[in-house]
């Protein structure tokens, strides 16, 4: 591995050093697809980062519509950080169980919504175990603080915004998923959902940008935008299933140095559903 871009990500090392710092907030933002049968909460309450607490995107969304784990409005989300002891000018951390899956999505989140100072954790939680360092159980008990947040509309993409983009084809479109449900070779794994991507967009298996856990090396992100037949210096939005591993293409591109990329927040599950959006078979 290449150095870390400390803007984006530390290390178990810098973390262990300032556990129980003032002003430090731990997030872990473990979540499971439903085919995995696990349940982010109750793994938290047996094992997590000292001082951390627990983001569970599901709870903290959009009740209102029955796409999965949207984004909450303004209100809603400064209600949840509060509750989570997250306040203004706090440096954050996010971690997830898996090494890197979750974290983006809740990074991107709190980017969102006006954090300025959010990292994550090199590795998550399981290079923090496997170095042998301090764990704690049981339930989170923040003291709650003010966050003042304001949706950053820049960061997100809108139906609007992604059928634009596939017509026009002045934006990139990139998604996520793997090779063979983008081809439309494989049936989504939720109900109801066509099965293709979005025509214009092109394919990186999220899997592709990491090694072991963690994020390839710079030169290897690179390599992969090219091969997926992206510019990263274009516009870029990215997509995924529910708007989970698009956010790691955003992170990964963040940190090879490019712009954050708006992520769709509907992804397929929106865009997917049986109405008069055009779907594409085959590969980009």
């Amino acid at each position: 591995m290449t150095g870390l871009n400390q803007d984006l990500l530390v290390s178990t090392d810098w973390l262990a050093k300032r556990l129980g710092s003032p002003g430090l907030a731990i997030v872990d933002a473990s979540w499971h697809l439903p085919s995995a049968n696990r349940d982010a909460h109750a793994e938290f309450l047996r094992q997590h980062i000292p001082h951390a607490v627990h983001f569970d995107i599901d709870a903290i969304a959009d009740k209102s519509t029955n796409l999965p784990h949207m984004l909450p409005d303004a209100v809603a989300f400064s209600s949840a950080a509060r509750k989570l002891g997250v306040g203004d000018g706090m440096k954050i951390v996010v971690y997830d169980s898996l090494g890197l899956f979750s974290a983006p999505r809740v990074w991107w989140t709190f980017r969102v919504f006006g954090a300025r100072d959010v990292v994550i954790l090199d590795g998550g939680l399981p290079k923090w175990l496997a170095e042998g360092r301090p764990v704690a159980d049981g339930p989170a008990l923040p003291q709650p603080r003010h966050f003042t947040a304001r949706l950053d509309h820049s960061l997100v993409a809108s139906l609007d915004d992604i059928r634009a983009a596939s017509e026009k084809k002045t934006t990139q479109i990139l998604d996520a998923r793997s090779a063979a449900r983008f081809q439309g070779d494989e049936i989504e794994p939720r109900p109801g959902l066509r099965s293709g991507h979005i025509p214009g967009a092109r394919n990186l298996p999220w899997t592709d940008l990491l090694h072991e856990g963690r994020l390839r090396p710079r030169e290897d992100l690179e390599a992969a935008f090219a091969k997926a037949g992206i510019d990263p210096a274009r516009p870029t939005l990215t997509t995924c299933g529910s708007g989970v591993s698009a956010s790691i293409l955003s992170f990964a591109l963040a940190n090879a140095g490019h712009d954050i990329a708006p992520v769709y927040d509907g992804s397929w599950s929106e865009w997917g559903q049986v109405s008069d959006r055009p779907v594409a078979i085959g590969p980009a």
